[in-house]
């Protein structure tokens, strides 16, 4: 049940942050670091990845694939979690309910990644079967 209400917390999650990156790509671009390439083709493609694995995760038969893509699009946006953190980005277009994050807030942005990949990484597990014992 836990599990269960957990995938689709993850789910929304990452199917509304896909649907960000095309709602409000300034926000996303500031983050990117400068020596990446094609910032608003990277920025669409996270979007993309983000809400179709969001997706995916859902369906049983793509589950597990789908859960190794998150933990994958997770660790190829990193280096922009530190770029943020070490360069002390300071977000121009957020939305109005959010503050400006501290410099404290940009770094613990960085182990919470892990948490995201541990948490994805839950759903790449197969599920456990229940043993029946024959007398």
């Amino acid at each position: 049940m836990l599990k269960t209400a957990m995938l689709w917390l993850m789910a929304t999650f990452y199917v509304v942050a896909g649907m960000m990156h095309f709602v409000a790509p300034e926000f996303y671009l500031q983050m990117m670091p400068p020596w990446l390439p094609w910032h608003a083709a990277l920025v669409a493609i996270s979007g993309i990845a983000e809400f179709a694995l969001g997706v995916a995760v859902l369906i049983p038969s793509t589950q597990r694939i789908a859960a190794w893509g998150l933990i994958a699009l997770l660790l190829a946006v990193f280096p922009a979690n530190i770029y943020m953190a070490v360069s002390q980005v300071q977000l121009s277009y957020r939305p109005e309910w959010m503050e400006q994050p501290t410099p404290l807030q940009s770094w613990l942005r960085l182990p919470l990644q892990f948490v995201l990949i541990a948490w994805a990484w839950w759903y790449t597990r197969p599920a456990r079967q229940s043993l029946r014992r024959i007398p």
